[in-house]
C-alpha cells in the first residue's frame, strides 16, 4: 500500500467518538478565530479583492464562491495564529480544512455532522501527511499547515462531493502540484495566507476531479512526485488503524506561536517582582529556534513568534491569552524591551517539541520551571477553556451560540454565526 492509497480508503472511514468529540471544539476554536480575525480589520482589503458572488458565507459578512470563501475563511481563521496544532507534524490542522469542508457543504446542502465527520477525516489525513513527509520536509523551510493540510483539505472536499476512489486519486494528484507554503512567511500576513491557499487547493482540487481533471496516479509518493521534490521523507504512518491523531491535538490559550506555549504555561504560576530579576534562561527543542525566536520583534505580529517579547509579558502580569496585547505599542514599551533584553533561549534535544524549561535567575535566588503540553487534558477542561477563549474572542452570546450550532444539525444556523461581529 501507498499512502495514497490509504488516503482514498480513508475518505469514507467511520468518525472515531473520541476524536470527534475534539472535532467539534475545534470546530468551535475555528469559527470563533476566525471571527476575531475578521474584526482585527487586517485583512479587509485583501477580503474585498477576493470576494465574488457566491452561496458561501465569509466571516463578518458577506458570501462569495466555494474556491474564493476557502480561501478567504482559511486565512482570517489563522490570522491571529490562535488556533488548533498538532505537534506531530508541526501543522495547523483545522484551519485548512475546516474552511474547505465548511464551503462544501454549503454546495450540496450539507448538515453540521458532515461538516464535522469530513474535517475529521480531513484533519486527520492532513497530520498523517505530514508525519509521512517528516521533520526534513519542515526544517527545510515548508510550512506544513499549507502543504499537508491542502491534502487534508482534499479529503474533507472529497468525502463531501462523494468522490469515486479514481476521482480521489486525482484530486490528490492535483493538490500534489498545487500545495505550497513556506516558513519564511512567518511574523507576516503571509503566513495566515498559506492555510487559506491549502484550503482553496483541497476545493480547486475536488471540484476538477469532479469535473473529470485527471492527474499522474500518484502525485505524492510517484517518481517526482511531492514526497522527492519537497524533502519528504516516505515515513511510514498508522492511518486508519485505530489511532487517531485529533485525539492529540493542542488547542491555543496563548495568542501567539505554538511553540511558545510550554514556556508561557511554565511561568503561569511564577510571581516575582521584574525588576529583581538578573537574567532568564529558556530551553526548548531546537526546531522552534527557527521559527518563533525573534529576539527583537518590530511589530505587534512579529511579537507572536518571540520568546524574549512573551516571556517579557508574562513576567510582567500581560495576559498573554489576550489577542490585544499583542501590538505595536507592546514593542515600545520600554521596561518589556529591558526584560526581553535578559531572556536567553537555548535549544536541546533532550526535551520533546512540547516541552520547555525556564530558569529564572532573581537578586534573591534561582527558580527553574517546566511544563510538557503532552499532559493529558480531559475533554471536560478542554471544553471549559476553550468555551472561555471564545468568549473572549467573540463575547458569551455569540460563543454559546456558537457552541449551541455546532453540537446540531442545521449549517444554516452555524453559518448564519459567522456574520457575527466580535463583542468589544
Amino acid at each position: 500500500m501507498t499512502l495514497t492509497n490509504d488516503l482514498i480508503a480513508f475518505t469514507n472511514a467511520q468518525p472515531n467518538g473520541d476524536a470527534r468529540n475534539v472535532m467539534q471544539l475545534s470546530v468551535l476554536d475555528w469559527a470563533a478565530c476566525g471571527l476575531a480575525g475578521a474584526a482585527e480589520r487586517s485583512f479587509d482589503g485583501f477580503v474585498t479583492a477576493n470576494a465574488t458572488e457566491g452561496p458561501c458565507q465569509i466571516f463578518g459578512g458577506g458570501t462569495g464562491s466555494p474556491t474564493n470563501v476557502a480561501l478567504i475563511n482559511g486565512t482570517l481563521s489563522h490570522a491571529l495564529d490562535f488556533d488548533d496544532t498538532h505537534f506531530a507534524h508541526i501543522g495547523h490542522p483545522s484551519v485548512a480544512v475546516v474552511s474547505a469542508a465548511l464551503v462544501l457543504a454549503q454546495q450540496v446542502d450539507g448538515s453540521i455532522p458532515d461538516v464535522i465527520d469530513a474535517a475529521l477525516i480531513g484533519t486527520e489525513a492532513s497530520v498523517h501527511v505530514g508525519l509521512w513527509l517528516g521533520r526534513d520536509h519542515y526544517q527545510i523551510g515548508f510550512h506544513q499547515t499549507a502543504t499537508a493540510g491542502a491534502f487534508g483539505a482534499t479529503i474533507a472536499a472529497a468525502r463531501l462531493l462523494k468522490l469515486s476512489d479514481a476521482q480521489i486519486r486525482a484530486a490528490l494528484g492535483l493538490t500534489s502540484t498545487m500545495a505550497a507554503g513556506l516558513k519564511s512567511q512567518f511574523g507576516t500576513m503571509g503566513k495566515p495566507l498559506n492555510a487559506g491557499l491549502a484550503a482553496r487547493c483541497g476545493v480547486e482540487a475536488a471540484l476538477w476531479a469532479l469535473s473529470g481533471m485527471t492527474s499522474v496516479d500518484d502525485g505524492l509518493e510517484g517518481p517526482l512526485g511531492f514526497s522527492e521534490t519537497h524533502h519528504g521523507q516516505n515515513n511510514p504512518t498508522n492511518l486508519g488503524l485505530g489511532v487517531w491523531q485529533m485525539e492529540t491535538v493542542s488547542h491555543k490559550f496563548h495568542a501567539c506561536c505554538h511553540g511558545l506555549h510550554a514556556m508561557l504555561e511554565a511561568l503561569a504560576d511564577v510571581n516575582v517582582e521584574t525588576e529583581t530579576i538578573q537574567s532568564i534562561h529558556v530551553t526548548t527543542h531546537p526546531r522552534w529556534l527557527t521559527v518563533c525566536n525573534i529576539a527583537q520583534p518590530r511589530t505587534g505580529l512579529e511579537c507572536k513568534f518571540s520568546y524574549s517579547q512573551t516571556a517579557a509579558m508574562a513576567l510582567s502580569g500581560i495576559n498573554t491569552g489576550d489577542i490585544e496585547q499583542y501590538n505595536d505599542d507592546a514593542v515600545k514599551d520600554q521596561s518589556l524591551t529591558l526584560l526581553a533584553q535578559k531572556v536567553a533561549v537555548t535549544g536541546d534535544e533532550t526535551l520533546s517539541e512540547m516541552q520547555s524549561k525556564v530558569r529564572i535567575v532573581t537578586d534573591v535566588k534561582d527558580r527553574t520551571v517546566t511544563h510538557d503540553l503532552a499532559a493529558p487534558m480531559p475533554l471536560s477542561v478542554r471544553k471549559e477553556k476553550l468555551l472561555k477563549k471564545a468568549n473572549g474572542l467573540v463575547g458569551s452570546e455569540v460563543a454559546n451560540a456558537l457552541w449551541a450550532a455546532v453540537q446540531g444539525e442545521d449549517l444554516n444556523i452555524f453559518t448564519t454565526l459567522l456574520n457575527a461581529k466580535r463583542a468589544h
